[in-house]
């Protein structure tokens, strides 16, 4: 049938209408009107709000994903999101979603690799973060006022300005969000010496499910541990932390050498098992195994493993090389492969910039995503055996990408409880794995593929890494570990997840849950759900 061109030109404009329709409905409007009732002043929280109609709302959006996986025309979008710029925004907007059963996203730097600060399959609105972003730094008690909204680079640029002697233990990725970091427990390159980001925080501030602002005393101290490893989103909503500096030579040495297998990586990375948890907790050397193309000619177009031995030692190359010397000669690391540089200066090495780089990139922030990510994690206990490497090596190089970030244990992470904070993963581990696929190319066939490739690593890796249960790092999300699919977290699937994130303080954590938020407001795919049956 032909359709008339009045007809044709009425259907558009239905469609038209419904498309509208489809970017509002009376519980975003009644929560936006809602909001205002709880901003100070009341008019500023209009500035903070966008929502489909806005034309800056996608560029919003997109600011703080970090991987492509989550941008595509399928991936949920949320009815507003609301960029807060003062605490009572953050109370109202929690008030708000209640009263209209709308769920709550919370975004501080936007790295969660499964995308749950920003994606819902239920109505939903994103809390983000950004702006709250102070960084209030006290000499005389060693101490920083840090918002959940300030990157790590900004928590070092902000120590630096006012002491060369003075760090602190989190993340090597600069942009990471100070929000989710820290509170699913803050991992990097001090952590043999000082621990974790939560073996460093004092006090915090959350603004619960009634909408009140608590610190560490008003909150007791069950909640104070519960977010300190166990993931602020599953119990309220991070404002700030209070964070205990720590001390650094003025002067520390870092180095990134590459070893190919021709000169013997895979037996370096074999020594590197036995010795990179003893080694002096000073010491922090990273093993990165990548697959590259063949740099000789004679196998142009052929793969190969390259891998990486990336330090951070907390004092000058003199005394690095006669301690490797005598513990590790087998990396024959040599004097001229050794930079000497400040401690802030060494954060920007270790995020991949060239050296000289200024210390100015750490207040950068990405504006959007320009590839796909999927991450895994695993603990290791026992030395891999040599021959499993090469085993190992080979499945990558027919994979093609890929690589894998092996972090040392020892040191103060031997000397913490499981039971300390919520995160578990102490004393008997010799290393923590990071499995990582990273493609540019779009396509869902290409996605499909590489997340394949990196399920296939993973498999391979089940003798070699921890077991009942195989633990996984909860800051490297992975859904594929476990994970509720609808609005209703049940406690049988969250203890798949939840005991390998957290093993035995899983328990602990479903109890503060129900003492806290015994409806579940606060809830993702792999949150912490309350006790079944509570009343």
């Amino acid at each position: 049938m032909k359709l008339s061109s009045s007809t044709l030109l009425l259907i558009f404009c239905v469609l038209v209408l419904l498309d509208s329709c489809a970017t509002s409905s009376p519980a975003i409007d009644n929560f936006i009107q809602c909001l205002s009732n709880y901003s100070q002043p009341s008019n500023a929280i209009f500035e903070a709000i966008y929502t489909p109609k806005n034309s800056s709302f996608q560029s919003v959006l997109l600011s703080y994903i970090r991987t492509k996986r989550f941008t595509t025309p399928t991936t949920p979008k949320p009815l507003a999101i609301v960029t807060a710029m003062h605490e009572s925004h953050v109370q109202g907007t929690v008030l708000c979603a209640k009263n209209e059963g709308l769920q709550i996203r919370i975004r501080s730097g936007g790295h969660d690799f499964e995308g749950l600060s920003y994606v819902s399959y239920v109505p939903f609105v994103i809390l983000d973060m950004f702006n709250l972003r102070s960084i209030n730094i006290s000499l005389a008690d060693e101490t920083a006022w840090v918002q959940a909204g300030a990157t790590v680079g900004e928590v070092y640029y902000r120590i630096a300005e006012k002491s060369k002697e003075h760090g602190f233990p989190a993340a090597v990725g600069l942009s990471v969000g100070t929000g989710g970091h820290f509170s699913g427990g803050g991992y990097g390159n001090m952590m043999r010496k000082y621990g974790l980001s939560v073996d460093n925080i004092i006090d915090a501030q959350i603004v619960n499910v009634n909408g009140i602002i608590l610190d560490r005393k008003s909150m007791g101290e069950d909640l104070f541990w519960a977010i300190r490893g166990g993931g602020g989103a599953s119990f309220g909503v991070i404002l700030s932390w209070k964070i205990k500096l720590v001390r650094v030579p003025a002067i520390v040495t870092v180095f990134h050498v590459n070893r190919t297998l021709e000169q013997g990586a895979t037996d370096i990375a074999y020594q590197w098992q036995h010795i990179g948890h003893k080694l002096p907790e000073d010491l922090f050397i990273r093993v990165m195994t990548q697959v590259f193309n063949a740099s000789n000619d004679s196998q142009e177009g052929k793969k190969t493993v390259v891998i990486a031995f990336i330090g951070l030692f907390l004092g000058k190359t003199q005394g690095l090389l006669s301690l490797l010397n005598e513990s590790f000669p087998q990396l024959g690391l040599q004097k001229n492969e050794c930079k000497e540089m400040s401690w802030v200066e060494s954060t920007v090495f270790w995020a991949d910039h060239p050296i000289g780089t200024s210390i100015n990139v750490l207040l950068q922030r990405p504006k959007q995503p320009v590839g796909y990510y999927k991450s895994r994690s695993d603990y290791v206990k026992e030395v891999i055996p040599k021959k499993a490497l090469e085993s190992i090596w080979k499945l990558m190089i027919k994979g093609g990408l890929g690589f894998m970030q092996w972090n040392p244990y020892g040191g103060r992470m031997n000397e913490i409880s499981e039971s300390e904070t919520p995160f578990p993963h102490r004393a008997g581990n010799l290393f923590l794995i990071q499995y990582g696929f990273y493609w540019l190319e779009d396509g869902i066939d290409v996605t499909n593929k590489n997340l394949n490739l990196s399920k296939a690593l993973h498999d391979v890796m089940t003798p070699y890494v921890s077991k009942s249960p195989r633990e996984a790092f909860f800051c490297y999300r992975d859904l594929d570990i476990g994970a509720n699919s609808d609005n209703y977290t049940s406690f049988d699937k969250a203890k798949v997840y939840g005991d390998k994130y957290f093993k035995g303080n899983f328990e602990r954590l479903v109890r503060v849950k129900t003492m806290v938020d015994p409806t579940n407001f606060f809830k993702n795919e792999q949150s912490i759900p309350p006790l079944p049956n509570y009343k």
